[in-house]
C-alpha cells in the first residue's frame, strides 16, 4: 500500500554522481501523493542545478544559509518535515550528521528535526569500506537513523563493489515503510470528520468552520498504524485518503445512520467531526424570502453521534474530540465523563489553532492521566494521537480497564 499519499518529505541532497538520481525520487514521490521539498548542499550543485528539483517538486529549492531569508527557515523546515531522507549522502554528510554539525544548512535542518532520519550512502568503493565511515554509520545507526544500501556495482570512478546510491523505487519503498507501524493492525476503525450541515432551506444552512484537516490526518494515520479504517466525513474540499473507505455525508443525522450502519464488529470509535449541536426544527421546503423585521429560527438538539455509539450494548472503544475557547483541561474531564468515553482529545480554537487551519495542538485525557501534543502539523499530531490510542488501547484489552496514569505528562 502507498502511505506516502500527503506525507511530507524533505530531501536532502549532498554532493555526488548519484545526485541525478535524486530528480527520479522527486518525481516518483510526488507521483505517490507526497510533499517534498529539497534542500542541496553546496556540492550538490555542481552535479544537479537547484531549477531542476524546482521544477519536479514544485517547491522552492534551498542551498546554503544564504536562502535562509529569515534566519529561521531552517527551523520551519525541520517542523515541516515528516521525514527526512539524504539521498545521497556522501561521506562527508556522514560525517557531518555523525559529530552534530551544522555547517550546511541540510545539517542544521537535520539537526533541529525530530522527525526520522533516512540516509542512502553513494560512494567509492574504497571510502565506504575506511573505518572512519563504518563508526559514522554506526553512531548514527545507534541514533535510530535509517540506513538504506549501498548496492553493489560498477561505479562512476570505473571500479566496482558497494557504494553505489540505492534505485529511487527501493528509496521509495523505505520511506513508505517508515511510515507503516502496525500498531493498530487488525482492528477496525470508524473515523468521523468535517462539519456537517443542517439545512434551514433548500438554499441555506447551519454549520461550522471545520475543515475535517484533523479527523483526515486521523484516518490516514490509523491506516498507516494497519487498521481498516472507514471514514464517515460531512462536506469537504479534501480527497479520499488512499486506502480508507469513505462515505460522504451531510446532515447528522446522516452521519449517524452512516456511523451506526458501520459500527457492528468495530474495535475503536474517533468522533472527530464538528457536528452540530443544533438543527432547524421545520426546515423550509421552499427559499426564504428576505422579509422586513426580525425572524426566528427554531432549533432543536441534533444527534449526539459520540453518546449513542458510547452507550451501544457491544459498543467500542470510543475516542472524542472537544474544541473549546477557554478552560480546556475542566471541559475536556467533563466532556469524557458526559459522554462515558475512554478518551477526549480536546483543543483551543483561535489565534491559528483548530479549524480550517493546517496546524493544531492536543490536550488528551483519559481515567487518570493526560498528555500534552504540543503545537504541530495536524498529520504529526495524527500519529502520536493514534499511537496513545493503541497504547491505551492494548491495555485495556490486557486489564480490562483503561490504564491509570496519575503522573502527567507531555510530549
Amino acid at each position: 500500500m502507498n502511505l506516502l499519499d500527503g506525507k511530507r518529505v524533505l530531501l536532502g541532497v549532498s554532493g555526488g554522481i548519484a545526485a541525478y538520481k535524486s530528480a527520479e525520487l522527486v518525481r516518483l514521490l510526488r507521483a505517490a501523493g507526497a510533499l517534498v521539498r529539497v534542500v542541496m548542499t553546496p556540492a550538490a550543485s555542481g552535479f544537479v542545478t537547484a531549477r531542476t528539483f524546482q521544477a519536479l517538486s514544485g517547491e522552492v529549492v534551498r542551498c546554503d544559509w544564504s536562502d535562509d531569508r529569515t534566519g529561521m527557515d531552517h527551523i520551519e523546515l525541520a517542523r515541516w518535515a515528516e521525514r527526512i531522507l539524504v539521498a545521497p549522502a556522501s561521506a562527508d554528510t556522514l560525517a557531518c550528521l555523525a559529530h552534530g554539525r551544522a555547517d550546511t544548512l541540510l545539517a542544521a535542518i537535520c539537526l533541529a528535526s525530530e522527525a526520522p532520519l533516512l540516509v542512502a550512502p553513494a560512494m567509492n568503493q574504497a571510502m565506504w569500506r575506511h573505518a572512519a565511515t563504518r563508526d559514522n554509520l554506526a553512531c548514527l545507526q545507534r541514533r535510530g537513523v535509517q540506513v538504506c544500501g549501498p548496492d553493489t556495482g560498477e561505479q562512476a570512478c570505473g571500479e566496482v563493489g558497494p557504494g553505489r546510491m540505492q534505485a529511487p523505487e527501493m528509496l521509495l519503498q523505505a520511506l513508505s515503510d517508515s511510515f507503516a507501524s502496525g500498531r493498530l493492525a487488525g482492528l477496525k476503525l470508524v473515523i468521523t470528520a468535517g462539519p456537517t450541515r443542517e439545512a434551514v432551506d433548500p438554499v441555506r444552512f447551519l454549520g461550522n468552520r471545520s475543515s475535517g484537516k484533523m479527523g483526515y490526518a486521523v484516518a490516514r494515520a490509523a491506516r498507516d498504524a494497519g487498521a481498516r479504517v472507514e471514514l464517515v466525513s460531512g462536506p469537504v474540499a479534501l480527497a479520499a485518503p488512499e486506502g480508507v473507505e469513505r462515505v460522504l455525508v451531510e446532515s447528522g443525522q446522516e452521519m449517524l445512520d452512516a456511523v451506526l450502519a458501520r459500527i457492528t464488529a468495530c474495535d475503536i470509535f474517533i468522533a472527530a467531526a464538528a457536528v452540530a449541536d443544533y438543527r432547524p426544527v421545520a426546515p423550509a421546503a421552499q427559499k426564504i424570502k428576505k422579509q422586513a423585521g426580525e425572524w426566528t429560527l427554531q432549533l432543536e438538539p441534533a444527534p449526539d453521534i459520540l453518546a449513542t455509539v458510547a452507550a451501544l450494548e457491544n459498543r467500542p472503544w470510543c475516542v472524542g474530540f472537544a474544541a473549546e475557547t477557554e478552560q480546556l483541561e475542566l471541559h475536556a474531564r467533563k466532556k469524557r465523563m458526559h459522554k462515558g468515553v475512554e478518551m477526549i482529545a480536546a483543543n483551543l480554537v483561535g489565534d491559528g489553532l483548530g479549524f480550517d487551519t493546517d496546524d493544531n495542538e492536543l490536550l488528551l485525557v483519559w481515567e487518570g492521566g493526560e498528555r500534552h501534543l504540543a503545537r504541530a502539523p495536524k498529520s504529526r499530531l495524527a500519529v502520536q494521537l493514534v499511537e496513545q490510542i493503541a497504547d491505551l488501547y492494548s491495555h485495556s484489552m490486557t486489564t480490562d480497564e483503561t490504564p491509570a496514569d496519575d503522573a502527567k505528562h507531555s510530549a
